[in-house]
């Protein structure tokens, strides 16, 4: 059984798509489970995927770096989430799911009989705002003013005194729960360990993005030709995912000719050229999932150095694949690559993120890790559920271009199912394709200076 659906992006009443209400319930679940097994009493997330992964809130890409935003999760509640005040507002009014986070019983001094209780709601989105990175003034106490939000939750359900799990955070923001008397450990792995398995609903989404990416590569393969920028292609990329609802475009990584090698890993403005190698890495986010998608082409014709790089970058890729399944190990994975010493590198450090796997979810690098530079003495099991992104790559023999080649696959009771589709297995040439009086032009083509000689013919 497949462990994908075909659904469109749109709810409809004759198809049985993206349940929103089993994905927010389900992430949830996990986020809560994975607190019960933890010594925490409460985690703390200012991480955007954290906040959304447990309370589907979103308040858009601008504001991920800045850190103003802030969700509680508790033993004993659901979320509650601290957010600029119209956003808050606009959650109290679209998010139900949040509206009964923290009910409690009070007397009521109204009540007209001694005793009488009464349920008091307290919305799960509030209005509340971090430091702005150090933006406000110190002496405006808002850091203090976090600690304080927080240590009023903790006390009202009795967990004062217990650890307090954080993603990440600011110093001042870590001072003042401190003087709060608050203990604040690493709550990173709380997160990410529920994170690590998908429910299908995930899987759906992952899915949904990656078939974007492949109608973006099959429009930069049509683009692609001398005289193209590398930024033309990246703005390309971008208008074709946000025309079909993309809702960020994380990043196109867009490098050719002699830039491939060594991968700078950031595009620029250089004009491609005949015979030039090309490769892409295209990041987006649908419905908060997210893409890491590597395609490499020859733009007009390869060489055979470009050609046999792109061979070995793809028997690395295959064989790793051939590996995935449940009980496997990120360690089993990785021992079929190449070390660093092998492609030109001094170590598995120097060599990071080539030779490469990783986690895909609300972000492009979750758990499983898959490098040499940890995942021999420290594997990681796959689990039916995982869905991650392996990458491979490979230098060209004459010293100027190189391949690079991504797969997203999820773990299923089988084995595994890759969901990036735009086709791999052979290097593909983009550009026009040019003819001779003798016919279509060889698209191997080495070099073209001393072709019209006898020895460039091949003759004695």
């Amino acid at each position: 059984m497949k462990s994908t659906g075909t659904t469109g992006t749109n709810a409809v009443d004759w198809e049985a798509r993206v349940d929103m209400d089993r994905l927010r319930d389900g992430r949830l679940a996990r986020v809560k489970a994975e607190l019960d097994r933890s010594d925490l009493g409460a985690v703390l997330a200012f991480d955007f995927s954290n906040i959304r992964y447990m309370s589907a809130t979103h308040i858009g890409t601008w504001a991920m770096d800045k850190l103003i935003r802030f969700a509680l999760l508790t033993r004993n509640t659901d979320p509650v989430v601290w957010d600029f005040g119209s956003a808050a507002k606009h959650h109290q009014l679209y998010n139900p799911w949040l509206d009964t986070t923290t009910a409690e019983m009070d007397a009521d001094p109204n009540a007209p009989h001694e005793g009488a209780k009464r349920l008091r709601l307290e919305s799960g989105a509030r209005a509340g705002i971090s430091t702005l990175r150090g933006a406000f003034p110190p002496e405006a106490e808002i850091a203090a003013g976090v600690a304080k939000k927080i240590k009023r939750e903790l006390e009202k359900f009795g967990l004062a005194d217990q650890p307090l799990g954080v993603d990440v955070i600011e110093l001042p923001v870590l001072f003042a729960l401190q003087q709060e008397g608050i203990q604040v450990v690493d709550g990173q792995q709380v997160f990410l360990e529920a994170r690590r398995v998908k429910i299908p609903e995930e899987i759906r989404l992952l899915t949904q993005a990656a078939s974007m990416v492949d109608a973006a590569y099959e429009d930069l393969y049509r683009f692609l030709r001398p005289g193209v920028r590398e930024n033309e292609a990246v703005g390309l990329v971008a208008k074709t995912l946000y025309d079909l609802g993309s809702e960020y475009v994380e990043g196109v990584n867009a490098i050719s000719g002699e830039r491939c090698s060594p991968h700078p890993h950031v595009f620029s403005d250089r004009l491609i050229r005949p015979g030039d190698p090309a490769f892409f890495d295209i990041l987006h986010s649908f419905n908060g999932y997210r893409t890491c998608y590597y395609r490499t082409f020859a733009v007009g014709s390869a060489s055979s150095a470009q050609r046999d790089a792109y061979t070995r970058a793809r028997e690395y890729m295959d064989r790793a694949i051939a590996l995935v399944r449940p009980g496997a190990t990120t360690a089993d994975i990785v021992a079929v690559w190449p070390t660093a010493q092998e492609f030109g590198f001094a170590d598995e450090e120097a060599a990071f993120a080539l030779q490469y796997g990783h986690g895909v979810g609300l972000s492009i690098w979750e758990k499983p890790i898959f490098s040499r530079l940890t995942s021999l003495d420290h594997p990681e099991l796959l689990q039916e559920g995982n869905v991650f992104a392996l990458e491979t790559y490979w230098p060209s023999a004459d010293g100027w271009g190189a391949a690079r080649i991504e797969e997203e696959v999820v773990v299923t009771a089988e084995g595994c199912e890759v969901i990036t589709k735009f086709p791999a297995e052979e290097l593909l040439v983009a550009g026009k394709r040019y003819y001779t009086i003798d016919g279509p032009l060889n698209l191997e083509r080495d070099s073209q200076s001393h072709l019209n000689t006898p020895s460039g013919r091949g003759q004695a």
